[in-house]
């Protein structure tokens, strides 16, 4: 089953996501290339193939970056946050998945999602095979871009927008609780402006357990309205994890801040443009963030305290959160 690449957003209340990548130079973009193709994911008796985009630095990797996408949206509104994480050096991963599904194969809780993420977690969890499903969409990709020498990288961060970021946090525990060698592969979690589904409880769950481990967990959010549910994802991530930094608010921000240039006409309707300001400092700090996480030395410069991170701060363009 082939889901389509673009998907039209409905009501506002039921959109759903945060914030994401400086904008690095146009050279840097244009350097990375990005490969269409399909993942498959088990979905309850059958196989669903998904849209699946991989963004290739122009040097060798530094990690590999799951994008994910919130409720009502495909990978193509993420293509600019993509280009930010390939230019700054990650091989991206951003699939397609379903918002709405007979068998409950969706991004978001719309009853009993949590086989299906338990089959998403399934793709990380057996990375480290190349004849399995993300190795076989891995493999098909890099032939495409002429890569053919470039291996799989062996470690990872999750980003999620919107309902992406209640998806990758579930998937993170998943892996925590079932795949123990993928475990230590995850080196951290970005959540764009998160938003919890209306059913069950997979964020809340979620983080409690994560809030258990050394795994960094940070937040790029907007401020509290519609189309984030009142902030209703980082409501939760300040509830459930205690650790010295949560992330930032952007103070004028919108829903689609993580879009960018790639929020279409409906998402921009429904919850606002994003100003370049606020896209600059989500893609600045996500990116920066990302690969802190990975080589276990965080920028201070993008951390309270760093000129970069006081300067956001001090100009009225961010808040820590907390």
């Amino acid at each position: 089953m082939r889901i389509p690449r673009s998907i039209s957003a409905p009501l506002a209340v039921l959109l759903t996501a945060a914030a994401l990548a400086t904008a690095p130079p146009a050279h840097a973009r244009a350097a990375a290339t990005k490969i269409e193709n399909t993942v498959e994911i088990r979905c309850a008796f059958l196989n669903y193939r998904q849209s699946s985009d991989w963004f290739f630095p122009s040097g060798n990797p530094q990690g590999l970056l799951w994008l994910q996408h919130g409720f009502s949206r495909s990978n193509d509104h993420l293509d600019d946050l993509a280009r930010a994480y390939a230019a700054a050096g990650w091989l991206v991963f951003a699939p397609t998945l379903p918002s709405a599904d007979l068998f409950g194969c969706t991004v978001n809780n719309t009853g009993n999602n949590t086989d299906f993420l338990h089959n998403v977690a399934d793709l990380f969890g057996k990375a480290a095979d190349p004849g399995d499903k993300l190795g076989r969409s891995f493999a098909d990709a890099k032939a495409k871009a002429g890569r053919s020498g470039l291996n799989l990288p062996a470690t990872y961060v999750f980003a999620g927008h919107s309902a992406g970021g209640e998806a990758v946090s579930y998937v993170a525990q998943e892996l925590r609780s079932d795949y123990p060698a993928a475990w230590p592969r995850l080196a951290g979690l970005i959540l764009l402006d998160p938003v919890k589904s209306p059913v069950g409880n997979n964020l809340g769950a979620a983080l409690n357990h994560l809030d258990n481990t050394p795994l960094p967990i940070q937040a790029i959010s907007s401020p509290p309205y519609t189309c984030n549910s009142n902030a209703s994802g980082t409501a939760e991530l300040i509830a459930q994890i205690h650790k010295p930094f949560l992330g930032v608010r952007l103070v004028s921000g919108a829903h689609t801040d993580a879009e960018g240039a790639s929020a279409d006409g409906i998402g921009k309707l429904t919850c606002g443009t994003p100003q370049a300001q606020n896209v600059a400092a989500l893609q600045r700090l996500a990116t920066g963030w990302a690969t802190g996480y990975l080589t276990g030395s965080p920028d201070p410069d993008l951390y309270p305290g760093g000129a970069s991170y006081e300067s956001l701060r001090s100009s009225g363009v961010i808040q820590t959160l907390g």
